[in-house]
């Protein structure tokens, strides 16, 4: 028995060794044999167990007793080890069903990830479709809006076609000396007209970065060339340059441009002035274009040669400087383009002294420019809390240029209002209502003292007008109409895009405050200034009236000139 047991043990072992080179379904089989096996092996156990308990009861004698007794316990181990090993073997069983199932569950698993992988794949796709339509369809509405633009621009322009020529003649022999030639951000009133105002509801302050059309006459003689003089030799060629551009006819002025450089390299070289003013010109026309990456080139070459030439300090090294922070703040590459604003404010402070009106105009375009950073630091989700030191900073370089504006030009100067303006919209983004109110107030104040005179009981401007309206609204059934409260959108610089701003951006912020008959009162003024220009008869008769008629039809021609710095 004892050797048939280590025979049993011996192939146990051998077997389990085996299982370890065998497969799953290979190890469940051989371990239902061996179960059946132990079964087997556990009733012929008993069956000997049974048989020695009946022999030891028949048994009477005392040796004969005890070795059957031995023989039985023996019996018993082995029938205690078979069925430890049954109990192993059910466990095995059990768990190779328990590993089939698991496996079975991860097969399903795998199906389902490849089958959210191929939907995600098909998702990727059409995502990727949509955003090319989409980008294409935004190609298309800018493109269209840029056409309309030029198309309004033209057509602005078409009743001076015919005086272009004597224009020229004119123009020559006046110097207009108080013209200086400072590129910068802060547009004037011709400028807002072109790029029209933002939404009311937008609060949106005087300079744009934005604005695409083509650049007016006036304001691409200033940024080409500021603080030097053009020679005689190119006056022609330039004027010409710069009168194809503000018309937005690109096909022609380019040409020029690029003729223009090639004869004055081949003359003078690359490193001399003039090839930088001519690379600034034909930069400047890329940059209308939106070709920003051949403006830049050309700008930074332009730059290298100024520096060369006329020195690091020149005013025509800021210019430069300032044009290139132009051109990156319209692709919105705020971070690159403010130092080189810093720089430029650093050389017209050295040059013109710390409270010169150009160094205010300078002041302006870098707070323009953080604040376009801001904003775009805002909608990559940074916390507002983290821009409260770029918000102070906006703050400190529009104060700065409010003070020397209202020090060195005046409190009615232009530049007073728009610089008042755009303090008021960083005041808007920072939620400081108050502070906004207060400065569009003051703007509103100061242009009904102008046209009519001090503030008084019956004098009152059309801000606090609004304000008698809303507190009254309740009290009258049907409110009076705006007519009644006199002609005041007649009369208050309606030819002033900065007054129309303002009363859109205040009456915007009384609807915040639900204020709706007050903002009501200020959108409808807005509206009837835009609608109703003022006509004031000359005081000298129709015969002045029609030659004031003629110097502001060369207006624009004139700035050209006496900015570009042109001698007759």
């Amino acid at each position: 028995m004892s050797r048939a047991i280590n025979a049993y043990r011996i192939k146990k072992i051998e077997s389990i060794g085996k299982m370890t080179a065998m497969t799953q379904e290979e190890m469940v089989s051989h371990t239902r044999t061996v179960v059946q096996g132990l079964e087997a092996l556990r009733n012929e156990h008993n069956s000997i167990l049974a048989g020695l308990n009946s022999t030891l009861k028949a048994q009477q004698h005392i040796n004969d007793s005890n070795l059957i007794s031995e023989k039985a316990g023996i019996i018993q181990k082995s029938l205690d080890q078979i069925e430890l090993g049954l109990s192993e073997a059910q466990i095995m069983l059990a768990l190779a069903s328990h590993l089939q199932m698991v496996e079975a569950e991860k097969q399903k698993l795998r199906a389902q990830v490849r089958r959210l992988c191929q939907e995600n794949a098909w998702l990727r796709d059409e995502l990727a479709s949509t955003q090319q339509k989409l980008q294409a369809s935004e190609q298309h509405v800018a493109q269209l809006e840029e056409d309309k633009k030029h198309l309004e621009f033209m057509s602005t322009i078409k009743k001076y076609d015919a005086d272009v020529q004597d224009s020229e003649t004119s123009i020559e022999e006046k110097k207009d000396k108080s013209d200086d030639p400072v590129v910068d951000l802060f547009p004037d009133d011709d400028a807002d007209d072109r790029g029209g105002l933002k939404r009311s509801s937008d609060f949106g302050s005087q300079a744009s970065l934005a604005t695409m059309s083509p650049t007016p006459p006036s304001q691409f003689a200033q940024q080409v060339n500021a603080g030097y003089e053009i020679p005689a030799r190119l006056r022609t060629l330039h004027n010409l340059v710069i009168q194809y551009a503000s018309q937005g006819r690109y096909e022609v002025a380019v040409p020029l441009c690029k003729q223009a450089l090639e004869d004055l390299e081949k003359t003078s070289g690359h490193d001399h002035p003039d090839v930088a003013t001519m690379l600034n010109i034909l930069a400047l026309v890329y940059r209308d274009q939106n070709k920003y990456k051949e403006a830049a080139n050309l700008l930074n070459d332009a730059l290298a040669i100024r520096e060369k030439t006329l020195g690091e300090n020149h005013p025509a090294v800021a210019a430069t400087l300032n044009n290139l922070a132009v051109l990156y703040g319209k692709r919105g590459k705020y971070r690159e383009a403010e130092p080189l604003c810093k720089r430029a404010l650093e050389i017209r402070e050295k040059v013109l002294g710390r409270d010169h009106p150009d160094v205010a105009k300078q002041l302006n375009n870098l707070a323009l420019l953080c604040q376009n950073q801001i904003s775009q630091e805002e909608r990559r989700g940074v916390p507002k809390e983290e821009l409260l030191g770029k918000y102070e900073e906006v703050e400190r370089y529009y104060q700065r240029a409010l003070e020397i504006y209202e020090s060195k030009l005046g409190p009615d100067d232009p530049n007073v209002a728009k610089t008042k303006n755009n303090l008021a919209s960083a005041y808007l983004k920072q939620g400081k209502y108050k502070e906004a109110e207060i400065l569009y107030k003051q703007v509103l104040t100061r242009a009904h003292e102008r046209e009519f005179g001090a503030i008084d009981g019956d004098n009152k401007p059309i801000w606090q007008v609004a304000e008698e309206r809303e507190e009254n609204k309740n009290k009258v059934k049907d409110s009076a109409p705006y007519g009644e409260y006199g002609g005041w959108h007649k009369a208050a610089k309606v030819d002033s895009p900065t007054v129309t701003t303002t009363l859109k951006n205040l009456g915007a912020l009384y609807r915040r405050q639900g204020k709706y008959e007050a903002a009501e009162t200020l959108e409808d003024c807005a509206i009837r200034s835009r609608k109703e220009p003022p006509h004031f008869p000359s005081p000298l008769g129709p015969a002045s009236t029609q030659r004031a008629q003629e110097e502001a039809r060369h207006t624009g021609f004139k700035k050209i000139f006496h900015a570009f710095g042109f001698q007759s």
